[in-house]
């Protein structure tokens, strides 16, 4: 199977080109912004070796989705997706932090607890809670936004405001925003039989100087989600909860001794596991969305991606 992991457009009016840990984003005439997905899988803050087939149709299509059906909380960067791997959008300028919400002690925030800590982001956490168990209300632990390979770092909201990394009176529009969309993610999740657990959410401002919301949202690579039917019984229980999310993929990395810390190395990745990673994307992707998967066209990725976004601009 046919997968792209790195891509070198040149597009008309192109001015430069980013690369993140999975998207690619080409600025066009300083006004719009092509973000092209990849099938690079990260984990830890690591890029791993190989690409997972129809990953980045997968997240674009997902994004571009549940950023439609969160438009009338808050206006987004989304212009149209010409091409499954690809959204265009305005130019905004970032925040420098990303938006961290959690519902549940999971991930991060269970791996922390479960070597004794009981603080995060400067929010204290109760004594005698058990991974997976649910928090009483929300909870944001922010994090900035890892430059040149550098990881993620926690941060709290005190910190962030102290050392003017945002502004109290945009923190304050910023929460609200992380609130507001983290219930309706949650609902969004429980009608398709799914709980949101955690997630994050970006944020920029546009030329006009308002806050919008950027990049993805609800996707696997940027949330969390436990089956709604199976969780409460899991969790009485003590079992493993059933999810949706790359976390199958950390723990597989756990598992052969990979957690992305100095001096370990990336474990080989076999055809058959990647065969099973594209086919729990395109799991999570059906039961997300509650629609069918349709793969597209693979056997020259780059050259329907030219065509698609060139066909675009010249459509303008």
């Amino acid at each position: 199977m046919n997968s792209i992991t790195r891509t070198d457009f040149k597009f008309e009016n192109q001015i430069s080109k980013y690369s993140g840990k999975v998207r690619d984003v080409y600025n066009i005439d300083n006004k719009y912004l092509v973000m092209v997905a990849s099938d690079r899988l990260s984990a830890f803050d690591v890029v791993l070796p190989k690409g997972i087939p129809y990953k980045g149709q997968i997240l674009n299509q997902i994004a571009c989705k549940m950023l439609n059906e969160t438009s009338h909380i808050v206006k987004n960067w989304l212009i149209d997706s010409p091409d499954p791997n690809v959204s265009i959008g305005q130019i905004c300028k970032p925040f420098k932090i990303e938006m961290v919400i959690r519902g549940y002690l999971s991930g991060h925030a269970a791996r922390l607890y479960s070597s004794g800590i009981r603080q995060i982001c400067g929010i204290n956490m109760a004594e005698g809670m058990v991974e997976n168990d649910k928090f009483n209300t929300p909870i944001i632990t922010p994090t900035t936004k890892a430059i040149n390979g550098q990881h993620d770092e926690d941060i709290s909201k005190d910190d962030l405001l102290n050392k003017n990394i945002v502004s109290r009176e945009d923190y304050k529009i910023l929460e609200d925003y992380t609130y507001k969309l983290f219930s309706e993610g949650s609902r969004i999740a429980n009608k398709q039989g799914l709980i949101l657990v955690d997630t994050k959410y970006e944020f920029g401002k546009n030329s006009s100087g308002d806050i919008i919301l950027i990049d993805e949202i609800h996707t696997p690579d940027s949330s969390r989600y436990f089956y709604l039917d199976s969780y409460k019984k899991l969790q009485s229980s003590g079992a493993t909860q059933k999810q949706l999310s790359k976390e199958f993929v950390r723990q597989w990395l756990i598992s052969k001794g990979f957690q992305g810390k100095e001096g370990e190395n990336i474990p080989e990745m076999s055809s058959d596991y990647i065969k099973e990673v594209s086919e729990r994307y395109i799991e999570l992707y059906e039961k997300i969305t509650g629609s069918k998967f349709v793969k597209s066209e693979t056997s020259d990725i780059q050259s329907r991606i030219q065509f698609n976004v060139n066909s675009y601009f010249k459509s303008k």
